[in-house]
């Protein structure tokens, strides 16, 4: 039986850069997007290519369609061994924590945080059960380490602090897997150049990016807890 994947944020950008990569491998993919006319485009553009995809509406700000997702998936692709969580919005990109505004802080929050941990508690029975695996996609600036030792950092408070969270719901969740064949693990992509970031100059392409991220998810190795970059594991 092919192996499906689920990858969220997946109409453009990186996200539709790791569907093609996946299904180019020969996985069965579930495109996830909160426009449902930008996510069966995308799909149409795939499947013309001969690719196995599928579209899931979803948006990561609303519980409805996060629950209505689910359900779809546990119905029709039981299956399932592979999600990623590539969703993710900017807030404001705030200069500094002076300048963070509380509402950017809550909207970064709801889709990078609570979007994504409402999504991993309800595939994460699926994915514990097919011995699958769950990649957080995450950036250098959620890490601690790099924001304190760095000699350059985006010191955007609103989008680095809700991925921090997530590096924690990450490092929480591989805990639980303990001693399980299923895996939770974080990738960092590196500077990359996309609408997240108003297609900032000098970062690496979405092919490139994408290829780390399907790279770890499909190398066969045991991962579990691990937050890693292009160049291995990367401090939290």
């Amino acid at each position: 039986m092919k192996m499906t994947a689920f990858v969220t944020g997946a109409n453009k950008g990186i996200g539709l850069e790791i569907v093609k990569q996946l299904g180019q491998a020969g996985w069965k993919v579930i495109l996830g997007a909160r426009s449902v006319e930008r996510g069966e485009a995308a799909v149409s553009e795939l499947t013309s290519m001969g690719l196995d995809i599928e579209f899931v509406q979803i948006d990561m700000g609303d519980l409805k369609t996060i629950e209505q997702a689910v359900a779809t998936i546990t119905r029709n692709y039981s299956n399932l061994t592979l999600l990623i969580n590539n969703a993710g919005m900017p807030g404001a990109f705030s200069r500094s924590f002076t300048d963070t505004n509380e509402e950017d802080l809550r909207n970064a929050f709801e889709v990078n945080f609570f979007g994504t941990f409402r999504l991993n508690q309800r595939l994460f029975p699926l994915i514990k059960d097919n011995e699958g695996t769950i990649v957080n996609v995450s950036t250098d600036m959620a890490s601690l380490d790099h924001m304190q030792n760095a000699g350059f950092a985006l010191n955007a408070f609103d989008y680095n602090s809700s991925k921090t969270a997530n590096n924690a719901m990450t490092v929480s969740m591989a805990y639980e897997l303990k001693g399980s064949k299923a895996q939770v693990f974080a990738v960092t992509p590196g500077f990359t150049t996309t609408d997240l970031n108003g297609n900032a100059e000098g970062g690496k392409s979405k092919e490139a990016a994408a290829a780390i991220i399907v790279g770890y998810a499909t190398d066969g190795k045991h991962h579990n807890g691990e937050f890693l970059d292009e160049k291995g594991v990367y401090a939290w």
